[in-house]
């Protein structure tokens, strides 16, 4: 199996639940996981299309889940997908996400929402509507956009 090249490793409490919950949420394919022998789980590796991300826990050290500062993050997962958005997003609510941007068009020619997981991750979606030059989301947008 390729491994691509980026892929962000996730810090959750109850690491099972959140991949089990990442597949049925989100489409996520689980290929690995390494337990650590005491219920937690020192590696995993879950697929979604050609990306994957890795899901361990529970945190140690300086590591945290967002659950433990009221949603406070420094980064957000965004995944680009080819069909199916607005789907993914009822899914998604439907299984406890909040939806924090229902499904929009975007200016620059997505489709796009954003919701927190159920340890409060962000997470944005995308779905290519239109592609769009950067002269041309420049255009829609009113900002300079450059390649």
């Amino acid at each position: 199996m390729d491994v691509p090249t980026i892929g962000p490793l996730l810090w959750y409490r109850d690491p099972r639940a959140a991949i089990a919950w990442l597949e049925k949420a989100f489409g996520f394919e689980t290929r690995m996981i390494v337990d650590d022998g005491q219920g937690g789980v020192v590696h995993s590796e879950l697929r979604l299309g050609d990306g994957y991300i890795m899901v361990v826990g529970p945190p140690k050290g300086s590591a945290v889940s967002p659950a433990a500062f009221g949603g406070r993050s420094t980064q957000s997962v965004h995944v680009q997908l080819q069909d199916g958005l607005d789907e993914r997003c009822e899914i998604a609510r439907g299984l406890g996400a909040k939806v924090e941007r229902e499904p929009a068009d975007q200016p620059y020619g997505d489709r796009v929402f954003t919701c927190r997981d159920i340890e409060d991750h962000p997470w944005s979606f995308g779905q290519t509507l239109k592609v769009m030059t950067p002269e041309e989301m420049s255009q829609a947008t009113g900002r300079k956009i450059t390649s």
